[in-house]
């Protein structure tokens, strides 16, 4: 609203303007010749035209708000890794593209139910390359920065990071949630966990994680999900296959309905 006022008030001065000094010519234009008196008369009312200045209280007014121009979202989606980072990999297989698939999926899903989501990664990029928050050379540092700062600026209600976990154990396999010590991220990851483990047939428990920067840098209730150890066979079969990312989408977007069901 801030940036629209401004920009009407540029306008509206500069129409004021154009008409004066439209006006002014005609009256030169209609003078007749050698009329000296009429002729300085218009000449004044054309520089007063010309020197027209906007008010006071708006030259001086602070500039737009940058997020009056981002998306609000009740949900901010972050899709793990991307370009140089692939995540972990088995092979050929990465993580970044694992997370990519079921980060676009949960997306269409929230939208499809009236839930406002924002997709941080739409390609296979590197969040870093896009940074505006934190100067620094380390490419690790923009990217955590972009991945933390964009939840704030667009006020998001809740953050749900998407990444696909790895063991040297192969017998570890089913999801994770990973939240912040706050009541409202804890819970979000409660309601995460039980839908994930009901998709997935496993019973594992959410956890407090708080050496993760990204966590605690969010000011919205914070997650990341662990959605599958790629590193297990069978996970890897149904993280890579296009309808088991679907149904891991679907239980994720299902957690998410319940919490705000529970504390909207």
């Amino acid at each position: 609203m801030g940036e629209k006022r401004i920009k009407s008030g540029c306008a509206c001065t500069r129409g004021i303007a154009v008409l004066l000094a439209v006006a002014t010519i005609i009256v030169i234009g209609g003078l007749p010749a050698g009329t000296a008196s009429g002729a300085a008369s218009a000449s004044v009312r054309l520089e007063r035209a010309g020197s027209f200045k906007t008010p006071a209280h708006k030259a001086n007014s602070a500039p737009p708000d940058i997020r009056r121009a981002m998306p609000s979202a009740d949900v901010l989606i972050d899709a793990g890794h991307g370009g140089i980072d692939g995540g972990t990999h088995y092979g050929t297989i990465l993580e970044k593209d694992i997370n990519l698939a079921i980060s676009r999926k949960l997306y269409l899903l929230l939208c499809s139910k009236g839930i406002a989501a924002v997709l941080n990664r739409t390609g296979d990029y590197a969040l870093s390359e896009e940074n505006r928050w934190h100067a620094t050379r380390s490419r690790h540092r923009r990217d955590l920065s972009q991945r933390s700062a964009l939840p704030n600026d667009i006020a998001a209600s809740i953050f749900v990071s998407v990444h696909v976990n790895w063991s040297k154990r192969g017998n570890n396999r089913g999801p994770l949630v990973l939240h912040r010590k706050d009541g409202r991220s804890s819970l979000l990851a409660s309601f995460l966990q039980d839908s994930l483990n009901k998709q997935q047939k496993a019973r594992g428990a959410a956890r407090d994680e708080g050496r993760f920067y990204v966590l605690n840098a969010v000011k919205a209730p914070s997650v990341i999900i662990e959605t599958g150890f790629l590193s297990d066979a069978r996970d890897r079969e149904m993280l890579t296959n296009p309808r088991g990312q679907t149904r891991i989408a679907e239980a994720i977007a299902n957690g998410i309905i319940a919490y705000r069901s529970f504390a909207p």
